[in-house]
């Protein structure tokens, strides 16, 4: 049995204020192009199919298109919610979805949803585990000792009764320990987000989302598919591709990548204003990638956006690298770590963690206890 293994679409995102949505149509076409010649028994999304919870009507439009046209070559879906989806806009008329087999991960209850499959070889279940929290298991299964996302994936699994005898592919959406990030993904500080990779052990082939780099961890069937785009300047040097993955006898899976070639590239330049401007001649077959330039003169360039724009109209960001750049950029850091509180930096931590700010009273009692500290250091 083949599966295609993609994630990460971010349906809808801007980047630098520039709209992704006519690379993401072509890029879903180019998908779709390689599942149909690859003859895939089904597709594994592994969540964050919109870069937002409420996403726009020409991005809900687009994904609705890419499904249907799997619906109608008869190629099943698989798919889960990330942490930039909600689970509950997604999985609006999942039951009636199924009907035309686009099976989509239900909103966590405590439960995962199991779809079972069977070929030559015997059957297969696939498992679909939509992004958790660990607050969302602690409500689900009414246990008060889930405290991390490890503890939260670990009793979400031990839920489900998995036959280790036959084969079992997990759709997941987790940050595995380890992992390879990229500007563009959300992090949790300090990594409080991990799971490590035992966690999986008892599936033949886990099909992760969240991280934006192609890569396994560990095994050769535990892996990131990645995004199919590059979505920050970070992700410059990724090859992004589909993962295809073939289930043979029970403990025969065999892996192979299939290469994306997006419609416009995103590279970075870096030189003089003149180094930058004289580039043009080699490289006009890219000039409608999107850029980053990096200009190195020492005193800036009045209107050296625009001016550049004549000639990379995709330019998405500039900024400069001399000594006056690099003497603000560290001046600036000490300076904004110096100027805070004890109270306001452990406020940004809590905030980053919990969406949400401190209450008066928790604010009052971190004070209290902060207080304590200094004077028991005294």
């Amino acid at each position: 049995m083949k599966f295609a293994h993609i994630a990460d679409l971010h349906i809808g995102k801007r980047v630098h204020d520039f709209s992704m949505l006519e690379d993401q149509r072509y890029i879903l076409d180019q998908m779709l192009g390689i599942f149909v010649e690859q003859e895939v028994d089904g597709v594994l999304i592994a969540g964050d199919v919109y870069d937002k919870t409420v996403p726009s009507a020409e991005a809900v439009q687009l994904f609705d298109e890419f499904i249907t046209r799997l619906a109608k070559e008869k190629i099943p879906v698989y798919m889960i919610s990330g942490n930039h989806d909600s689970a509950e806009r997604l999985s609006f008329g999942a039951k009636l979805f199924e009907s035309s087999g686009i099976f989509i991960s239900q909103v966590y209850n405590g439960e995962m949803k199991r779809i079972e499959l069977e070929d030559q070889y015997g059957p297969v279940s696939v498992y679909l585990l939509p992004f958790l929290k660990p607050a969302t298991v602690r409500h689900a299964l009414q246990r008060e000792d889930i405290n991390t996302y490890e503890e939260g994936v670990v009793a979400a699994l031990q839920e489900c009764e998995i036959d280790r005898l036959q084969r079992n592919i997990l759709v997941a959406h987790q940050f595995v320990t380890g992992a390879n990030r990229s500007d563009s993904e959300e992090t949790s500080v300090g990594g409080l987000d991990n799971v490590s990779a035992e966690v999986f052990e008892g599936f033949d082939y886990v099909a992760l989302g969240h991280i934006h780099r192609p890569q396994k961890m560990g095994r050769e069937t535990l892996r990131y598919s990645g995004t199919p785009l590059k979505y920050s300047f970070s992700e410059a040097d990724h090859k992004k591709l589909v993962t295809i993955v073939e289930l043979l006898e029970k403990g025969n899976v065999e892996i192979s990548m299939v290469p994306l070639v997006p419609m416009r590239d995103m590279r970075k330049m870096r030189g003089t204003y003149m180094e930058v401007i004289a580039k043009e001649s080699y490289t006009a077959e890219n000039k409608m990638d999107y850029l980053q330039i990096t200009l190195m003169d020492e005193e800036d360039v009045p209107g050296a956006l625009q001016k550049l724009r004549t000639v990379y109209p995709n330019l998405m960001r500039l900024e400069y690298d001399n000594k006056r750049t690099r003497e603000n950029r560290e001046v600036q850091a000490v300076e904004a770590q110096e100027q805070k509180s004890e109270l306001e930096l452990f406020g940004e931590f809590y905030e980053l963690l919990n969406n949400e700010p401190m209450k008066e009273e928790q604010a009052e009692f971190v004070e209290k206890l902060i207080q304590d500290l200094k004077e028991a250091r005294a």
